[in-house]
């Protein structure tokens, strides 16, 4: 690919001579390499690698994480069998989810390797790990409360993915605040949902803006779009809980909303 090499070496060469045409050509070898990688990461092959790898990891993970504190709750069982159902999975892929998960449960299972293979495929995507992480808390929510052994792990997981501590504490009352938000057969505030528990899920405070209050839902919005997540990797089977996410947000931004008028 030379595209950008020719355009930016004709510029170069126009504004400073000799001198502009080779600081123009390493400017557009940078944005040719820079631009076939994109290329290459979005081609279909590759996206088909991501969303195999986005799939296992997601369900070996989940099974480390179910047996973190030494056994497997009927909570998280129930929760994973939910999960199932929610994917609307094929009996082939519900049988190698239950392998992968069962993956996760052995003893000799290595998180580091796991993640580090999945990094390998999906590369520096930093919005499709936090997608995986937020699944993986979602399971850890599964019996309305964190154990420390999964607190640890899911902080283990996150700090592998490059996730630092206030990243994933964040994250962890986000998750936990938009709990309130989803009831079993609608979307709204449950009861006894406060203002706080909606600022919460949004992850602002109270003092927030009008502006930046939209900002943040926006931005949330966005990342749980369900186009925008398939383009990235994330398999079509598990777009319907990123859809619920967003049911969950903007349940929460409307009760704001309301509350300011």
């Amino acid at each position: 690919m030379i595209y950008g090499k020719l355009v930016a070496g004709l510029i170069g060469l126009l504004l400073g001579g000799v001198f502009g045409l080779i600081l123009g050509l390493l400017v557009g070898h940078a944005f040719d390499r820079g631009l076939l990688k994109t290329l290459q990461f979005a081609s279909p092959e590759n996206i088909a690698r991501i969303k195999t790898s986005f799939f296992n990891t997601t369900f070996a993970l989940l099974g480390h994480l179910a047996k973190a504190d030494g056994r497997i709750s009927q909570q998280e069982i129930d929760h994973t069998e939910q999960i199932f159902t929610q994917m609307q999975l094929t009996p082939e892929q519900r049988e190698k989810a239950i392998g992968m998960f069962r993956q996760g449960t052995a003893a000799d299972f290595s998180v580091e390797q796991t993640v580090a293979d999945f990094l390998a495929v999906c590369g520096p995507q930093k919005q499709l790990q936090q997608t995986l992480l937020l699944f993986l808390i979602s399971m850890a929510l599964a019996d309305h409360q964190i154990e420390p052994q999964e607190h640890a792990a899911l902080q283990r997981i996150a700090g592998l993915m490059g996730f630092g501590t206030a990243q994933l504490e964040q994250l962890l009352r986000m998750a936990q605040a938009q709990e309130h938000f989803h009831g079993q057969s609608s979307y709204g505030a449950q009861p006894g949902t406060s203002l706080e528990d909606a600022y919460a899920a949004l992850g602002v405070s109270a003092s927030v803006s009008d502006k930046d209050l939209k900002r943040a839902y926006r931005k949330l919005m966005s990342q749980n779009h369900p186009d925008k997540l398939i383009a990235k990797g994330v398999p079509e089977d598990m777009i319907k809980i990123a859809t619920e996410k967003s049911q969950e947000i903007q349940a929460a931004y409307e009760m704001v909303r309301k509350s300011r008028g």
